[in-house]
């Protein structure tokens, strides 16, 4: 039996869009860097190749995958810390106007002040070690994430709360089964945009308060006789990390009860 034509044109679309389009694009970026560097003459900033040959040799020395998981390590605590404590605190202000007007300003003169300003502190009160970095990720995350949250419950649609009362849902009911289904979708995506904002916050803290991480590596690879290598395979494995990371939130959006909330499905 033969295959459905129509069916296999839309898989050769869909694999074109999701995935030949962005190869073309890399493929393109990474010729133009190569070329570059080779019209530039600079014998500091390394071509693509350089850049693969040092993540060979950090795997080969056994230190990729040990500032790999040392990062992970650090974003995955603080990032869940501010999850636990973010979401909770941001659908309590949304929907309790006295809590929020009495904890908001004070949220709103923090919010501002960048997790690097914390970094001095964060030394001081843990010194280096895994602690400071993963206390700053939590400042960087919870923030964005408090906000989404109460935001998605001050911004929903009054419709909603009055059919579910016309049906005699109150108190916790109507907040478990109508108010945070209805806020999920916006508060998804304050944590995707709280990910990205921690992924950024342990590679600066790592090039400061601990002695592991991609952070520390790129820190140290140009410090130690200015390996301009390790520095951009340090920098190449932070965004094809972050890549992955905001991928694997984005399914997330995937399922029933989110989906509805995105225009787009």
């Amino acid at each position: 039996m033969s295959a459905n034509p129509n069916r296999s044109g839309i898989s050769a679309r869909w694999l074109a869009a999701h995935f030949g389009a962005p190869a073309l694009v890399v493929l393109v970026f990474l010729l133009g860097w190569h070329l570059a560097v080779r019209l530039s003459g600079s014998d500091l900033f390394p071509t693509p190749v350089e850049v693969f040959a040092g993540i060979v040799e950090l795997a080969r020395h056994g230190l990729l995958v040990k500032y790999i998981v040392a990062s992970l390590f650090r974003v995955s605590w603080g990032f869940s810390c501010a999850v636990v404590v973010g979401i909770p605190l941001g659908l309590m202000l949304g929907w309790f106007r006295p809590a929020f007007l009495a904890i908001n300003p004070l949220i709103q003169i923090l919010r501002p002040i960048s997790p690097i300003a914390w970094i001095p502190v964060a030394i001081l009160w843990f010194g280096v070690k895994d602690s400071a970095p993963i206390f700053l990720i939590f400042l960087a995350s919870v923030f964005p994430i408090t906000v989404s949250a109460m935001a998605a419950v001050q911004n929903m649609q009054s419709v909603y709360i009055r059919a579910a009362q016309n049906f005699g849902l109150r108190g916790f009911p109507l907040f478990r089964r109508v108010i945070f289904p209805a806020a999920l979708p916006q508060i998804i995506t304050g944590v995707r945009i709280a990910l990205g904002v921690a992924w950024l916050v342990v590679v600066a803290a790592e090039m400061i308060a601990v002695n592991s991480g991609l952070g520390y590596l790129i820190i140290d690879a140009r410090n130690a006789g200015k390996r301009y290598d390790l520095v951009v395979a340090g920098m190449v494995l932070i965004g094809i990390i972050g890549l992955f990371l905001d991928l694997l939130v984005r399914r997330l959006e995937k399922f029933d009860e989110v989906r509805w909330g995105y225009g787009q499905q």
